[in-house]
């Protein structure tokens, strides 16, 4: 990089540690601009407190802090669902890392005053450090803010993105003219198929959501179900879909740790969306607890946002921070591993990652058409941060950065019988 000058604009500055270029325009107060002229998608760094943000924070951290308290503004695509700038971002921006004297001549350019780190906007959740003191990583207590941070954001809220089957987990398209409820009801469906549900067995749901699984197989299967969420405003919304639907006397919600369920003999167990919130230091425990609970003969289906190789890496700050505290993702090659040497016998996995494309385009599509009364519930700043999560979620299983894989275990009898068909009775 050539040496800059003493002053430094932030147009220069950005183009230093961009050396392929921006996909898109981009402005700043201080009058200078880079980017494509004519490109759709105009971004806007429109305070000194934005620079700030983005010195004090490099990487996507400082730039959501700056968007969260509108002092980086995007036009060009809408805040409900800015997927072309996030295909922008996530495939063709290029981010070269400075080495320490370029870094310190851009800094000393831009103005030392920058490196005062504004406060964080009120919706960011805390640093890990400062998370020690809720409990220690993934501790009954610490689990369950983390929960609240996510899930209790607001019941309506939540209704407005999701649809009437206020299912917040991968949907399975049968075609690609399904509807998203089309597709919510059929992944549930294959959950029930693939876990052999029949009338009069015993089902068990950890991380249940708002229910859906729990009132499908009820219904649609007449098992027993019980289902368990660390939501107290899931539990709620569940338990009264419950009654609405007229399931008292087969379906159940508690608002309760999976780890603190007593029951055991199930014939079944259905863990959708819950293994990226265990940690995978607790792999073993987990695991060891749904076998414990599982009659022989009985079947776990395991559905779960998974990494394309097994190497552990960090979900990133703008995820840890603003959606799932803790969340912690691996390859499916860890999770078979794991449930086999907890005593499992792994049957049958397979991947999804279209899907959950879809489920999220879905998504996005329900708070676009509904952004006015999402904005009236949870405010300006929410609002923009779900669009901008949902969006890049959509991008990254396009991308084949993350993926969705369900895997089917048993538990096997005595005489090491797993109670299984010769072929998978759910493809039939």
């Amino acid at each position: 990089m050539t040496t800059l000058a003493t002053h430094v604009s932030i147009a220069e500055a950005l183009t230093a540690v961009t050396p392929d270029g921006l996909p898109f325009r981009f402005t700043a107060y201080d009058g200078s601009a880079t980017g494509p002229e004519d490109s759709p998608v105009h971004m806007h760094l429109a305070s000194e407190r934005g620079l700030s943000y983005v010195l004090t924070a490099p990487g996507d951290l400082g730039l959501v802090r700056a968007y969260v308290m509108g002092d980086l503004e995007i036009t060009g695509v809408h805040p409900g669902n800015p997927y072309d700038l996030m295909r922008m971002m996530l495939n063709q921006f290029h981010f070269h890392r400075p080495t320490p004297s370029e870094a310190l001549r851009i800094v000393r350019g831009l103005g030392w005053s920058h490196l005062k780190p504004p406060p964080p906007p009120p919706q960011e959740h805390l640093p890990k450090w400062r998370r020690t003191f809720e409990g220690l990583r993934h501790s009954k207590a610490r689990d369950k803010l983390a929960i609240h941070h996510h899930y209790d954001v607001s019941n309506r809220f939540y209704e407005l993105i999701l649809g009437p089957s206020m299912t917040y987990t991968c949907a399975v398209y049968p075609s690609l003219g399904a509807t998203l409820e089309e597709a919510q009801a059929e992944k549930y469906d294959l959950v029930a198929r693939k876990l052999d549900l029949r009338p009069g067995q015993r089902l068990l749901d950890v991380g249940c959501g708002w229910g859906g699984m729990v009132r499908h197989a009820a219904r649609e299967y007449g098992v027993k179900a019980l289902g368990v969420t660390l939501s107290a405003a899931q539990a709620e919304w569940a338990t009264q879909a419950i009654k609405r639907d007229g399931l008292e006397d087969r379906a159940e919600v508690r608002f309760l740790d999976y780890r603190d369920v007593a029951e055991r003999d199930f014939d079944a167990i259905s863990s959708i969306g819950l293994t990226e919130h265990i940690g995978v230091r607790n792999y073993p425990s987990y695991f060891g607890f749904l076998l414990d609970r599982l009659k022989p003969g009985g079947r776990l289906l395991n559905h779960s946002i998974t990494r394309p190789d097994n190497r552990f890496r960090s979900t990133g700050a703008f995820i840890d921070r603003y959606i799932f505290p803790d969340g912690e993702l691996i390859g499916s090659g860890r999770i078979i591993a794991e449930a086999q040497d907890a005593g499992f016998e792994v049957r049958h996995e397979e991947n999804l990652r279209e899907h959950y494309a879809l489920t999220l385009a879905g998504w996005s599509d329900n708070l676009l058409a509904n952004w006015d009364e999402a904005v009236a519930e949870v405010g300006y700043p929410t609002a923009k941060i779900w669009g901008l999560y949902l969006a890049a979620c959509r991008v990254g299983f396009e991308r084949n950065t993350t993926q969705l894989h369900q895997i089917l275990a048993v538990k096997l009898d005595a005489d090491a019988d797993a109670h299984f068909p010769l072929r998978p009775s759910w493809l039939s």
